[in-house]
Parts: structure tokens; C-alpha cells; sequence
């Protein structure tokens, strides 16, 4: 019998008091032979089954309660990682609790014993989620803003959908949010975002308006940050994407790319990168309108800091497995399973896509930060955002400000890193 197969407690017994009617009804001969079946569907020895079937099969209370397995320091340790990973859900926690612990402990946020660590290794996910519904309770968590409310070119660009099973990296859904708040007149600030299939890393970049010129600045800030290269871009069917200039740009200007689209209104093409921008975008800036140089130069110094915290410390679950289940009178559904939880990060160093010397750098640099401090400051910097004043009516917004040759915010970015110009060829 599998462990899949086997039965609860609950169930056994439930089958056992079914057996009984037939066993005290039953001869000598007959009684044998439910014993076997018994024996076949329980995996239970033979006499353990006889003295049950003399029995009132009624489970007897625990004569003494078993003691806690894990004490306060468990608890208090949860205090600490539980924010740090921005309160994500116990699957995704469960299994990077030590790493972070020891991380955590080099940044003086906690003491990293061997029995700490040891506990921590050991819970269960099931553990972990019964006391940090108990814990949060007490420690609400910090507020997020809320949300207020050419044919012709692309004929050429193949509609598919990426495989959910991508084994490297490197293939990119693409998306870009809009934010007008009410109205969209005039010019106004969007996120441009890229998520990767098989590793989960996600980039943000805000630009102002939708021209050739803010996407094509974007677009090379990914690929010189990308710490692997890029194998292919899966856009919508948006204009911004497909005209002249960008066909061009990813054509000639860069070398070894694949260009391919979603289906038209199908949003589903794009799974990965629409979730995405309700969780890291919709969630942060919400629906409100942001419409100038400052806010676009406030928002991307607030996408450095979460390029780091959501790419080196904050650990995604991937689909592994799918499969149809048929039940007769049910509707037919999909069972997924999921693997265990890794950064982005992680996933990234499993393959081969990545240099040695970038990892290294990579490496240096998640040691080097705390990521209760590098949390806090991205909500300091989401408030300081919706201080700013939006633009005034019939002013003019110098969009050459806001390109990253001309970024100057008086501070070092924290994702300055320059891993990979070799896809962009010389402009002539």
C-alpha cells in the first residue's frame, strides 16, 4: 500500500466498524478469510485486528497530553522572518526559514542558534501556518496602498502561448500598466515589466508616456541588468510594442532575440506577467494617476530596491506537474502540483545560464542586505511617491529626464549592475 492509499485514523476505523457486523455474524472459516481482507486494506497484523474486533473500537483520550514541540524561540524567530519575506504564505515560507534565519542573524535581526536552526529544519508547513495565524494576530501587518480606481507589422510575429514547463531561462512575458488614474489624457506614467517563465525573476522599470524612445530606454536597462540572457519577448498586441521603431529595435539593434505575441484578447497568454502586475505593481501604486518626472524618478528608485528584495529574497513556487482528473457525475478539473519554494535567485543558479562571476556578485550583494531594513524603506519610498503633486493642466513634462543616462537621484542604485550588453549592438 502507497503512502497516497493509506487511510486516516478516522477512515480505518470507519471501515472497521463496517467489518464488525460481519465478523460477530460470521464462522470460524469465514472470519479467517475478512481477517485477510482486513489485513490487506489496513496493512494492521492479524492479531491486532482480532483484538479490535473484540473491542468497542471507540479511540481512548490520550491518558497524558503530548508536550510542545517547539517553544517560544520558534515563535519569536517567526516574528522576525515571516515580515522579512513580506508575509507570504507558509508553503512558500516553510522551506526557507534557515537560510534566512542565518542571513537574518549576520544582520543582527536575530541569534541563529543550532537548536533554532535545528527546530526551523525540521517544522512542518502545517506547523508553521497554525502559528503564524496566531502570531499575526497580534502583529498587523504593514498597510499597502489600496487601489482607487500596424496589423500589418505584427502579421509576421507568431501568436503562442509559453510552455508552463520552461526548463531555462531567458523567455519573457512582457506587459505594461497604465497609470492614469480617471482619465487617460495627456501624458502619464506606466510600468514596464518582464517576468521569466522558469525562474520567476521579475523587472519593473517606470517610464512617462508610451514612445519609442521611454520603451527603447527601458528595454535596455533590462538587458544590461539581466544577469542571463534573453532568448525571447512575448508582448500583447499593443501599439507600443509593435510599430516600426521597436520591430526595428529588436531586430537590428538587438542580436538573438525571438519576438512573439499573445493571442488578442486573451489575457491568459500572459499568465505570469498580469498576476505579477496586481501583486507588484497594482498592489504598491494601486490606481491613482502619476503623471510626472518626479513620480516617474520616485518610482523607479522604489523598483531598484524591489528588484533586489523580489529576486534575491523572495522565494516563488512553479508549476510541476498538471493532470486532468475524470470523476463519473463530477466536472472534469486540473490537479496541479507545485515544487518547493526558491528565489528567484536560487532557481537562477540551478541552471547554467548564469556566469560564475555574476553569481558571485549577486551572492555579495544579498549578503550585504537586510531585508527587514530594504522592506521598510520600500514602503517609506511608496509614501513618499503619493506626496508628490500630480502635473499641473496644460503643463509640459521633460521626458529626457526621466531616461537612465540622465537619472541622477543623489544615490546609488541598488541594482546598478551591468551584466550583459552583449545582445545590443553599436548604434551607427
Amino acid at each position: 500500500m502507497t503512502t497516497e492509499e493509506k487511510m486516516s485514523i478516522d477512515e480505518e476505523r470507519k471501515y472497521l466498524r463496517a467489518m464488525k457486523e460481519r465478523y460477530k455474524e460470521a464462522d470460524n472459516k469465514t472470519k479467517g478469510q475478512l481477517l485477510d481482507e482486513m489485513q490487506a486494506v489496513t496493512g494492521k497484523h492479524r492479531k491486532s485486528l482480532i483484538r479490535l474486533m473484540n473491542s468497542s473500537l471507540k479511540r481512548k483520550p490520550r491518558s497524558r497530553e503530548r508536550g510542545e514541540t517547539y517553544g517560544p524561540d520558534v515563535d519569536d524567530a517567526l516574528r522576525v522572518i515571516d515580515p522579512s519575506f513580506d508575509h507570504i504564505c507558509a508553503e512558500r515560507l516553510t522551506p526557507n526559514l534557515v537560510w534566512m534565519a542565518r542571513h537574518l542573524d549576520r544582520h543582527g535581526e536575530l541569534r541563529a542558534t543550532a537548536k533554532l536552526l535545528d527546530q526551523l529544519e525540521r517544522i512542518s508547513v502545517s506547523t508553521v501556518q497554525r502559528r503564524l495565524s496566531r502570531i499575526r494576530q497580534d502583529q498587523p501587518r504593514l498597510p499597502r496602498k489600496k487601489p482607487s480606481r500596424g496589423r500589418r507589422l505584427v502579421q509576421d510575429v507568431p501568436m503562442k502561448r509559453l510552455s508552463w514547463d520552461l526548463a531555462q531561462p531567458g523567455h519573457l512575458e512582457t506587459d505594461l500598466v497604465h497609470h492614469c488614474g480617471r482619465t487617460a489624457a495627456g501624458e502619464y506614467l506606466c510600468t514596464l515589466q518582464m517576468i521569466d517563465v522558469a525562474t520567476g525573476w521579475s523587472e519593473r522599470y517606470a517610464v512617462l508616456g508610451r514612445s519609442y524612445l521611454v520603451m527603447r530606454d527601458a528595454f535596455l536597462v533590462f538587458l544590461s541588468r539581466l544577469p542571463f540572457p534573453i532568448k525571447e519577448i512575448h508582448p500583447d498586441n499593443g501599439s507600443e510594442f509593435f510599430n516600426h521603431h521597436m520591430v526595428r529595435f529588436w531586430g537590428k539593434r538587438v542580436q538573438g532575440v525571438t519576438l512573439s505575441r499573445s493571442r488578442p484578447y486573451h489575457k491568459n497568454d500572459n499568465p505570469r506577467v498580469e498576476q505579477k502586475n496586481s501583486t507588484l505593481v497594482r498592489a504598491y501604486l494601486g490606481y491613482e494617476r502619476l503623471d510626472t518626472v518626479a513620480h516617474v524618478l520616485a518610482v523607479n528608485q522604489l523598483y531598484d530596491k524591489m528588484w533586489v528584495y523580489y529576486n534575491l529574497f523572495q522565494p516563488v513556487m512553479h508549476l510541476v506537474e498538471k493532470k486532468i482528473v475524470h470523476n463519473e457525475g463530477q466536472p472534469t478539473r486540473v490537479k496541479r502540483r507545485y515544487d518547493e519554494a526558491q528565489t528567484p535567485f536560487d532557481r537562477l543558479c540551478e541552471t547554467k545560464a548564469i556566469l560564475p562571476a555574476h553569481k558571485e556578485q549577486l551572492e555579495a550583494l544579498r549578503d550585504s542586505i537586510n531585508p527587514r531594513q530594504l522592506r521598510s524603506e520600500i514602503y517609506d519610498d511608496i509614501d513618499a511617491i503619493f506626496k508628490l503633486p500630480c502635473a499641473e493642466p496644460s503643463s509640459n513634462q521633460n521626458v529626457h529626464l526621466t531616461l537612465a543616462e540622465n537619472r541622477d537621484n543623489g544615490q546609488e542604485s541598488l541594482s546598478n549592475l551591468d551584466f550583459n550588453r552583449t545582445h545590443v549592438k553599436p548604434q551607427a
